[in-house]
C-alpha cells in the first residue's frame, strides 16, 4: 500500500490509563504477591478515590496530547492516496466488527449461555488428543482427523451417540436459558426472535420476486394482444 497503518499516529491514552502507566511500578512494589488482575483492581480503586484536582492533571495531559494527535493524523492522511484511505477505512471497519463480536461473546458468557453441542469428531479428538502422535498440536489434530476418516461406521457410532446426547443436553439447557432471557427482557437473544428477524427480509424478497414475475407476465400478454390486433 506504500504507507502502512503501523505508521498511523497512536491515539493518546485516557486520563485513567495515564494514571495506571505512571503508578503501575509503585503498586507492584507495594503488592509483590498480587496477580495482574488484583493489581488492576487496586489501581482502579485508587483512581476512583483520587481527588478531582489530581484527576484533572491527567485529564489536561490527555487534552494536550489529543490536540497533537489531531495535527499528526491530518499530516498522515494528507500523504495517502484515495485507495490507501479506503484500505485504512476498511481495516478500521474490520477491527470494530471484531471488537463488537468479542463483546457479544463476552456478554453471552457472562449471561451463562449453554455451550454448543459437540460433534462426534470433536468428542473423538478431545478423548484421544493427549495420547495422539505428533510433535505439534496441529500435527496431532491432522493425525486424529485422518484416523477418524478411516474409522468404520461401527467404530464411530459410540462418538456419534454421545454427540446426539449432547444435542439433547444443549436443547434442554437452551430452553431454560432462553426462558430466563425473556424474563430479563433480552428477547433479542432468543432463537425464535432471531429467526423472525432473518425471515422478514426473505419474505420481502419473495414478494418482490413474485411481483416482478407478474409484471413480466402482464407485459407478455399485452405484447401478444397487440400482435394479434
Amino acid at each position: 500500500r506504500g504507507i502502512s497503518s503501523d505508521q498511523r499516529p497512536k491515539r493518546p491514552l485516557t486520563a485513567y490509563f495515564r494514571f495506571v502507566k505512571d503508578n503501575r511500578s509503585v503498586f507492584r512494589e507495594k503488592n509483590p504477591e498480587a496477580s495482574h488482575a488484583e493489581l488492576i483492581k487496586k489501581m482502579a480503586g485508587a483512581w476512583k478515590e483520587l481527588p478531582a484536582s489530581q484527576k484533572q492533571v491527567y485529564e489536561e495531559a490527555r487534552k494536550t496530547d489529543w490536540k497533537k494527535y489531531g495535527e499528526q493524523l491530518a499530516v498522515y492522511k494528507a500523504q495517502l492516496t484515495p485507495a490507501q484511505l479506503a484500505t485504512l477505512k476498511e481495516e478500521r471497519r474490520k477491527r470494530l466488527a471484531k471488537r463488537r463480536s468479542l463483546r457479544a461473546k463476552r456478554e453471552l458468557t457472562v449471561l451463562g449461555k449453554p455451550k454448543r453441542p459437540r460433534s462426534g469428531l470433536n468428542i473423538f479428538v478431545s478423548e484421544n488428543f493427549q495420547g495422539s502422535e505428533g510433535v505439534s498440536p496441529a500435527a496431532k489434530l491432522k493425525k486424529l482427523f485422518d484416523t477418524w476418516q478411516n474409522l468404520s461406521t461401527s467404530q464411530k457410532q459410540p462418538y456419534l451417540q454421545l454427540a446426539e446426547d449432547d444435542k439433547v443436553r444443549y436443547e434442554n439447557e437452551m430452553k431454560l436459558w432462553e426462558a430466563k432471557m425473556v424474563e430479563l427482557g433480552r428477547e433479542d437473544l432468543v432463537r425464535s426472535q432471531k429467526k423472525r428477524l432473518i425471515k422478514k427480509p426473505t419474505e420481502t424478497a419473495k414478494r418482490a420476486k413474485t411481483a416482478k414475475a407478474s409484471l413480466r407476465e402482464n407485459k407478455a400478454k399485452l405484447k401478444l394482444k397487440k400482435s394479434e390486433e
